[in-house]
């Protein structure tokens, strides 16, 4: 078998071969300059120790800390040092802007855009980046109290170096679950702490312990599920006046005899027509806005 492959794929062999010598070369080369590497800088680091040992032994200011320590280290646990841990950093700057929109009231107003875009039949009008960039800065907006509170609490006293890293992403946590815990409702709430089988506090699941001990595992996906259900409850009504539009030039064509011609292509501009005179986005956002309790 391998001869006859070596006289029919000649090419094909010799090309295999010089790939897998280069691969083979370029691995050991790779090895080799790590091994070098990693030994001139232990070297250094043991040479730099040695010379500010006495330094770093009498400063009350470096006695006791670990010379790996890092910002992420103390955060997160990890200090990006392994390539495992590396992969776990990646995966987490990934999934933080995610988290951080679920957070937010983003979801409800994304979903309710796209409701109207759906009922209006407009199919890409507006596209889908106009109704990101839109839900993000009705996102900021509606947010802005939330965020200035943040601010004032946890970040400016993190930079004067008032409140440690774990302390100001405490105290960043608390306007954010006040936020949260005030759009979501009662039965999402507690269902979601009956999944997480909680062991009931000995006063009870009150507001003062719902809102400082209860975890945000808990807080987080029950806001989620209440935002979603707001959200297609909004885009149920945004759905009934497009609707009977579309029933009234439906009966209208079946009336004329018009059955071939498609009732959306005669609606549509009906459906803008009535959304424009009605002044639709001044009326849609101010809906958006006032649904959320402060």
């Amino acid at each position: 078998m391998i001869k006859s492959l070596f006289k029919n794929e000649k090419k094909l062999v010799v090309r295999f071969a010089v790939s897998l010598f280069v691969t083979i070369f370029l691995v050991v080369m790779f090895v080799t300059v790590r091994s070098y590497a990693a030994a001139s800088s232990t070297e250094q680091v043991v040479s730099s120790d040695a010379q500010a040992g006495e330094y770093l032994d009498t400063d009350p200011e470096y006695v006791g800390d670990e010379p790996t320590a890092s910002v992420l280290q103390q955060v997160i646990g990890v200090d990006a040092s392994q390539p495992l841990e590396i992969i776990l950093l990646l995966t987490l700057i990934a999934l933080a802007p995610s988290l951080l929109i679920m957070m937010t009231c983003f979801t409800r107003i994304v979903i309710v855009m796209s409701f109207l875009r759906t009922a209006m039949q407009t199919q890409s009008t507006p596209p889908n980046m106009v109704i990101t960039g839109m839900s993000l800065l009705l996102t900021i907006f509606i947010m802005a109290p939330v965020f200035s509170e943040i601010n004032e609490i946890a970040y400016q006293p993190y930079v004067n170096e008032e409140l440690t890293m774990e302390e100001a992403l405490n105290e960043a946590s608390v306007p954010l679950k006040r936020f949260m815990l005030k759009q979501t409702s009662n039965d999402d709430l507690n269902f979601f702490i009956e999944l997480s089988n909680m062991e009931e506090p000995e006063g009870g699941f009150t507001e003062e312990y719902i809102q400082n001990d209860l975890s945000l595992t808990v807080i987080v996906p029950s806001f989620m599920i209440s935002e979603l259900k707001r959200a297609f409850q909004m885009g149920f009504m945004i759905f009934i006046p497009f609707l009977i539009i579309d029933i009234v030039v439906g009966s209208t064509l079946m009336s004329m005899g018009m059955m071939m011609l498609p009732p959306a292509m005669i609606s549509m501009p009906f459906k803008i027509l009535v959304f424009v005179l009605a002044d639709g986005w001044n009326l849609l956002i101010g809906s958006l806005v006032s649904s959320y309790n402060w």
